[in-house]
């Protein structure tokens, strides 16, 4: 007759509800990290190279292209480079810090030189013809939001919160061994044996 060793109990499945939230927080917070780290790229890294200078939205003049709290970035370039259809930062008046952001409508010859008319998207009445030496930059795109990170007071230190905690969160994920291993056991495989009489 033959006889088989009584069957092994199933080793004991334990929920993980706590691995997988820190799997999930921890997916959360890489992609805040990078989308910080692009964000930053877009804002900081990315002007510098151009030669560029970001600047924040205060009007509706723009919509809807621009929108009060994004964040334009604009590089220099020549007045005498500008044409119908691109949007350009320039001064109102020259030698005048405050800067615009329009649309150009209108080029023209003029006297004196060459005109520039402009227009924001939403208006409905062109601007004070410019003369070349009044456009600052042109506009090369737009990071949505991220003019109220530099326009209201909390914006910076917020950021700046955000990101050291994310960057400390980050290096502490990675230079410590993964503790989600800790206290799990694996199940032996056991060859089960058959014992055989005769």
């Amino acid at each position: 007759m033959n006889a088989t060793s009584p069957a092994e109990p199933a080793p004991a499945t334990t929920s993980r509800p706590g691995r997988a939230a820190r799997a999930a927080f921890g997916a959360l917070t890489t992609l805040l990290l990078l989308g910080l780290v692009l964000l930053a790229g877009a804002v900081v890294v990315v002007p510098r190279v151009l030669g560029a200078v970001p600047l924040a939205v205060l009007s509706g003049s723009m919509e809807p292209t621009y929108s009060p709290g994004d964040l334009v970035v604009s590089r220099p370039v020549s007045g005498d480079d500008v044409a119908p259809g691109d949007v350009i930062t320039f001064q109102p008046t020259s030698g005048d810090p405050t800067l615009v952001t329009h649309r150009v409508v209108r080029v023209y010859d003029g006297d004196g030189g060459r005109r520039l008319v402009t227009r924001g998207d939403a208006n409905t009445a062109d601007d004070a013809p410019l003369v070349a030496e009044q456009v600052m930059g042109k506009v090369a795109y737009r990071v949505p939001w991220a003019g109220f990170v530099t326009t209201t007071g909390w914006g910076p230190k917020a950021a700046g919160v955000v990101a050291v905690g994310l960057v400390v969160y980050g290096v502490g994920t990675l230079a410590r061994p993964d503790r989600g291993e800790a206290g799990c056991s694996r199940p032996r495989r056991r060859r089960r044996e058959g014992a055989r009489g005769r």
